[in-house]
Formats: structure tokens, sequence, C-alpha cells
């Protein structure tokens, strides 16, 4: 298994059995105990959306910390849905997206197969994620984004695009 995914399942599955934080094992690749970016865990379950959380910039001092934290708030925090039961844990799938620094960008400069999207609007903030299904136009892309910020469609907001690294079962 992938250890990006590896290293979220089994924070999930020993904070949902035990209540237990994990430490980042010390046999994990290197970039995950030095690097420093936003990871975004997603969880699914029978193929449907079961939770998804994450950050796009550091807020921890590894990724692999960065993973862990985002991999339990995946699982008990997404406001969409309840907390995750040990019940479930054999049925979820997990994926992580790495992301990259976000830089400003106009309409003209995103593909929503290639580049996620940040809409800013004043405190209002909404991020999608790149080549997801059905979102096939920079139209669609903005239009979720700007619903998951609270930004009318019409209203103006700054711009930003991200690429991610994607880390599947």
């Amino acid at each position: 298994m992938d250890p990006y995914v590896a290293l979220a399942h089994r924070a999930i599955e020993e904070y949902v059995r035990r209540g237990r934080v994990i430490e980042p094992p010390p046999d994990l690749p290197p970039e995950l105990l030095s690097r420093r970016t936003g990871a975004f865990v997603s969880l699914k379950k029978q193929g449907e959306l079961r939770g998804c959380i994450g950050t796009f910039l550091p807020t921890e001092p590894t990724l692999a910390r960065e993973i862990i934290k985002n991999a339990i708030h995946s699982a008990t925090q997404d406001p969409r849905f309840p907390p995750v039961r040990p019940e479930e844990l054999p049925q979820l799938s997990v994926s992580v997206d790495v992301l990259s620094t976000p830089e400003p960008a106009s309409v003209e400069e995103l593909d929503p197969k290639r580049y996620g999207v940040i809409v800013e609007a004043g405190w209002r903030r909404g991020l999608l994620l790149p080549d997801l299904p059905g979102v096939d136009t920079v139209e669609e892309q903005l239009r979720i984004a700007k619903l998951k910020a609270g930004i009318a469609p019409d209203e103006p907001c700054q711009l930003y695009r991200f690429t991610v690294e994607r880390h599947t079962e």
C-alpha cells in the first residue's frame, strides 16, 4: 500500500478504535518526515464520499503529522457526516492529496483536470480539489467552490490555483 495512504489508514483506525493519535513511524519515506505542505484526506465508503478534510497550507511541522491530523478530522469532524464508526473501517477507501503552494490565477489559467481552485472573498474561502468526477469545466469548478464558500455566483472573488500529488489505494 502507498505509504501516504497507509499512514492515513493507520491514523484513522487507531483514533476510531482507541481514541489515540499515532506518532509518525520512523520508517516512513524521508519526505513525509521532512516536508511541510498542505494535504487533504478523502474517505469513500462503497464509492460515495464519507469524509474529506484538509489544509491548503501546512499547519503541522511535517507532512506525516499533517496527514495524521487531517485523516482523523476527515473521519470524525467533517460536518457533512457523522463520525466514522469502528464497524465502517473495513469498508473505507482512503486517498491523500498533497498540495502545491497556491498561486494567484485568472479564470483563463484554470483547468479543473489539472488544477484545484481556491476562491476567496473577504473571510469566506472555498476550495475544490482537481480532477473530480463530474467537474469537467472551469465554470462548474468555480460554481462549486463559491457555493462551498458562501460566495454568490456573480460576486467577484480572488482565485488561486494549485496542483496535487494524489496518493490512492
